[in-house]
């Protein structure tokens, strides 16, 4: 956790030389005039507390209060746009004197008031401190840095709810570096203020002046613009910026992260289950070989269930399956992976039901339109998912069990003991032995393997994510834009996992979307190639072609046209053996591209 801390601070310090960090510059050069010396310590504390409280919990935020997660991000940009109409106006910048003198000497302690500097009409004017409060509560909220891991790890523990105070002291300690550049800039251009004499006696235009440029970046962040400067400086300087997150690659980094995690996981395992769950360990299983991981966690999980049956009412139990073998499959239905396990479940569901099996199937959501109940319990019927399913859109099951992966199947005994566990595919002749030695602990007679064989996998390409989030390969001309279209070019022809865009296309944190029309060309090896797709509107299609001509019919393809109706996963291509191509999408219409599987 030390070296963490240690290169969590390193990595604030050097933060504000980001390309991410450009645009919001003049907010912190505004620290630098008027408000009195304390301005500058105002605008640190609201940044610090405003920073790590929305990198924390904004997740949970937004879920209690129930507004979108970009609502915040707006109110900072108002209060942004008010403090520069604040500077440039003397007759509001009086009042918000008053108002915040008011709140200065409500924070005094009793018996006592801060000193007064009366004004013209004899009005207390308040500590500099508390003018830079709210400058710095909106920079926090505004201030979306490059993050290397360090940072990224904290954030992704953010997005599932699973804040420990190992994140809170990591993200404390980055702020604190950030801030010691920022105090170093807001000092700095007031000592060169009160340097200059000509600068001295036009500290009333300059303020005004700086009012003015608050209220252009505040319009500039709120229609996106920022990230388009900072897309315009990466294309003229390439390599800017490259080398500020590279300290965070270094071996001490990655070892400590790794540990952070694996004990991350086994902690929030037994926090949120309240259970004596082992967690899955690091080593590698001896396939087949029983083990004893502890008690299986309770189903913790709020959500909607499906296909419950004769098993009792919503919400079911763990303790409801006491004398009967369990499966808890953690799975997601646009993930290809998954769904190609789901035939060997609904064998052993069939096979072994009537002799005390149950599969307890948790979705766990990848992609924000899998958390609708619609399209599940639709994707449900599709696949012919015939179990218990739960829905665990806020990651309380997938933490309590410390899982990191779809698929993962864990097997629990008649007792309530993890006694096996898998992830990802294949092995599922091992899987249905386990399930056949469980069930003859409990006393029930289970012999022969309904198994059938895995198909060889045989693809060389690693599944492509296409939001900039986690998004390798993208070879365009173009540096990419976030969430702003922008218009782009290919660079070259994609090699094998690389990927480029043609047209006007939105690169958003998880997807990319066309303007109204545009082609994506994928360099593949591989015989199956599938697509996670949302459509935005109706009548949207996507031509599809391979090394230059027409696709092959597949169960979504036919005459080498897709038409998309609901949100799921596609096969665009299915050849008769696998080898190196070219894919070209022509996508016309409003769909949402997030991810390429292969097979």
């Amino acid at each position: 956790m030390v070296v963490l801390l240690a290169f969590a601070f390193l990595s604030g310090l050097i933060t504000v030389l980001s390309p991410c960090i450009l645009p919001v510059l003049p907010i912190v050069l505004s620290g630098s005039v008027g408000g009195g010396k304390a301005r500058p310590f105002g605008v640190l504390a609201g940044f610090v507390a405003s920073f790590t409280v929305f990198t924390l919990a904004l997740s949970a935020i937004v879920q209690a209060i129930g507004i979108p997660a970009d609502a915040l991000r707006i109110v900072a940009i108002v209060l942004l746009v008010a403090f520069g109409v604040v500077m440039l106006v003397p007759e509001l910048g009086r009042w918000f004197e008053t108002a915040t003198a008011w709140i200065a000497n409500r924070g005094a302690r009793p018996g006592r008031t801060r000193r007064p500097d009366a004004g013209a009409a004899g009005t207390p004017r308040p500590s500099g401190f508390w003018k830079g409060v709210p400058v710095g509560v909106s920079l926090g909220l505004v201030w979306t840095p490059c993050v290397g891991p360090i940072m990224a790890s904290v954030v992704s523990l953010a997005l599932t709810q699973r804040v420990d105070g190992g994140a809170v002291f990591i993200t404390l300690a980055y702020t604190l570096g950030t801030s010691l550049p920022m105090l170093a800039i807001m000092l700095g251009g007031r000592a060169l203020l009160n340097r200059v004499p000509a600068l001295t006696r036009n500290t009333a235009s300059i303020q005004k002046g700086f009012g003015v440029v608050m209220i252009l970046v505040g319009v500039a962040i709120g229609f996106g613009w920022d990230r388009q400067f900072q897309a315009a400086v990466l294309r003229a300087l390439p390599n800017y910026g490259t080398g500020l997150t590279a300290i965070e690659e270094a071996a001490p980094v990655r070892s400590a992260l790794k540990q952070r995690t694996s004990e991350g996981g086994s902690m929030s395992a037994l926090t949120a289950a309240g259970s004596v769950f082992k967690g899955a360990p690091d080593a590698v299983l001896q396939k087949g070989a029983l083990g004893d991981y502890g008690q299986a966690p309770a189903i913790v999980t709020t959500g909607t269930w499906f296909n419950i049956g004769d098993l009792g009412t919503a919400p079911l139990t763990m303790e409801s399956f006491v004398g009967k073998v369990v499966i808890v499959d953690f799975w997601t239905y646009s993930c290809v992976n998954c769904v190609r396990t789901l035939p060997y479940l609904r064998a052993w569901y069939d096979t072994y039901r009537d002799r005390g099996l149950v599969i307890i199937g948790v979705h766990t959501p990848e992609f924000e339109f899998e958390k609708s109940a619609a399209n599940v319990g639709r994707a449900i019927r599709d696949l012919g998912v015939n179990w218990p399913v739960v829905q665990d859109n806020d990651y309380a099951q997938w933490t309590a069990y410390g899982n990191r992966y779809w698929p993962a199947h864990y097997f629990i005994d008649a007792k309530g003991q993890v006694r096996y566990f898998h992830f990802g595919e294949g092995d599922y002749d091992v899987g249905e032995r386990v399930i056949q030695a469980l069930l003859k602990e409990a006393g029930a007679e289970a012999r022969g393997i309904v198994s059938k064989p895995a198909p060889q996998l045989t693809a060389r390409t690693a599944e492509t994510y296409l939001g900039y989030e986690r998004a390798q390969g993208f070879t365009s001309a173009t540096f990419p834009v976030p969430n702003v279209a922008a218009g782009y070019e290919p660079a070259r022809l994609p090699g094998n996992g690389e990927w480029n865009l043609r047209g006007r296309w939105t690169i958003a944190g998880q997807f990319v979307v066309p303007e109204r029309a545009g082609v994506l060309e994928l360099g593949f090896n591989a015989k199956n190639v599938f697509l996670v797709i949302e459509p935005q509107e109706v009548g949207g299609k996507i031509e599809v072609r391979v090394d230059g001509k027409v696709s092959a019919d597949t169960a979504d393809v036919k005459g080498g046209r897709l038409e998309t109706a609901e949100s799921r996963l596609y096969q665009l291509v299915g050849l008769a053996k696998p080898g190196q191509h070219v894919l070209r999408l022509e996508v016309t219409g409003t769909l949402r591209l997030f991810a390429f599987t292969f097979g």
